[in-house]
């Protein structure tokens, strides 16, 4: 990819945008960054691009600058479908994420690893077990680390493992993962996609530009994963919960057992710190991962017994007169609710609610049903989730977090479980997941005798 001399266009600065930069600059492109925030609210990632000479369009998106720009690099917050990235695209100007640019500087094996549910933890996994396994590994992608920062700091790697959003893979073009992991696909976005299938196609692309040289490990237990299977022309390494395989990864009585060309490794699961039903799915396809491309089954179990997991999904908070608290916001979508609900067998009083997404909430009926003492709902979706939920259990409506973790208290009984997995994204009420699950740990930690403090 030739950049010296080419009129390149950064939208979106923030860390990525910045990262981008340096790079672009750094290989001679005449650079310009454009964010629709004003210098004021940027002034953190202005100061890190000061000694540059970059050109800056802040505050404002201007078409011209768009339809002139040889090459436009979108950072992973930017939607594609802004109306001047759409006139850009019909004018035939090239864009694309920063995964496809930092793509074409890497060279190491490449794991991507996408779904609607468990990116993050499988993603961190994979990296631990590399780096068990005595394997220099960079973790990065949507994780926090953009791509582009491993090429600019001119740091050695053998493997690379990349959490890739859908959002990302639509501005790729010769992306090309060695191994390609598709966790699940269920409803998400859809405030952002007009569709459910144009939602999938972009989850789907992660497989394009593979070979037969490559492959894909997918969740054939998933439906939707499984129907796709057809359109994937790398070798296929199918995983399953739910039934023995001759070929791939599975879970039966205990125990993981990965099986491909030859090859057997069984896995007992006694010594996993990760907990839930969902976490086997994760588990399963970080081995299979790791294994396809080098690592030794014993070195790569003592990573998994040794990996507790991440702050905001399934975190257990406290017992408090015996009922357990589950912090669990990084649910943000029905999907990943239904996975933490199948965890308990029953006596829970959920707290659900934020910013609703669009999606459908009748796939979480049955466990609800089955499942939820209480339902307690919170958020610009209380409401709507009400509407198709409400009906099946005791549920009660609140207004803030704090009058929910209150009320859950007061009603849950000894032995039940109190999930806060919220089914919608934060932004009604918080900055984020990481705050919204922090403001309800804490609200917990400062239970007593019957209220919060």
């Amino acid at each position: 990819m030739e950049l010296k001399h080419k009129k390149i266009l950064v939208v979106g600065l923030a860390r990525t945008g910045v990262a981008v930069a340096r790079f672009l600059a750094d290989r001679g492109a005449v650079v310009t960054i454009t964010d629709m925030k004003d210098e004021e609210a940027l002034v953190p990632y202005l100061e890190q691009l000061a000694d540059l000479e970059v050109n800056f369009e802040l505050g404002r998106h201007d078409k011209h600058t768009f339809l002139m720009a040889d090459l436009i690099v979108v950072s992973p917050g930017v939607p594609m479908d802004i109306k001047p990235l759409l006139l850009a695209k019909a004018h035939r100007r090239p864009v694309i994420s920063e995964i496809e640019l930092a793509s074409n500087f890497i060279k190491a094996s490449l794991v991507a690893i996408t779904g609607t549910n468990g990116k993050t933890t499988t993603t961190t996994l994979t990296g631990e077990i590399f780096n068990a396994c005595g394997f220099k590994t960079y973790v990065g992608g949507n994780i926090g680390n953009p791509l582009i920062e491993l090429v600019t700091s001119g740091e050695k790697a053998e493997r690379v493992v990349a959490e890739i959003s859908s959002f990302q893979l639509e501005g790729i073009r010769n992306f090309h993962p060695r191994v390609a992991v598709l966790l699940n696909i269920t409803e998400d976005h859809l405030d952002r996609y007009e569709s459910f299938q144009e939602y999938i196609d972009a989850k789907m692309r992660i497989f394009e530009n593979q070979t037969g040289e490559d492959f894909a490990v997918i969740n054939t237990d998933d439906p939707l994963v499984a129907e796709q299977a057809g359109k994937i022309k790398a070798q296929i390494i199918p995983m399953s919960r739910q039934k023995e395989l001759s070929q791939g990864i599975y879970h039966r009585d205990g125990f993981i057992t990965f099986r491909w060309a030859g090859r057997e490794e069984r896995f007992s699961t006694a010594g996993f710190k990760l907990q839930g039903v969902h976490n086997i799915d994760n588990i399963m396809a970080a081995l299979a991962a790791t294994l396809l491309m080098g690592c030794a089954a014993d070195k790569a179990l003592a990573a998994v017994n040794g990996f507790s997991g991440l702050p905001h999904r399934m975190e257990f908070v406290r017992d408090v007169n015996g009922v357990a608290y589950y912090e669990d916001s990084k649910g943000t979508n029905v999907g990943s609710v239904v996975k933490s609900l199948e965890s308990f067998v029953g006596g829970v009083t959920l707290i659900a609610g934020g910013k609703d997404k669009g999606g459908d909430y009748s796939p979480l009926a049955d466990l609800v049903r089955e499942r939820v003492r209480y339902l307690i709902l919170l958020g610009e979706a209380k409401e709507r989730i009400n509407g198709a939920l409400g009906n099946l259990t005791s549920t009660h409506l609140v207004g803030s977090l704090e009058e929910a973790v209150t009320l859950a208290h007061q009603l849950t009984e000894p032995g039940g479980v109190v999930l806060f997995s919220p089914a919608c994204s934060s932004f009604d009420m918080f900055k984020n997941y990481e705050e919204r699950g922090e403001r309800f740990k804490a609200v917990v930690r400062a239970l007593s005798s019957g209220e919060a403090e």
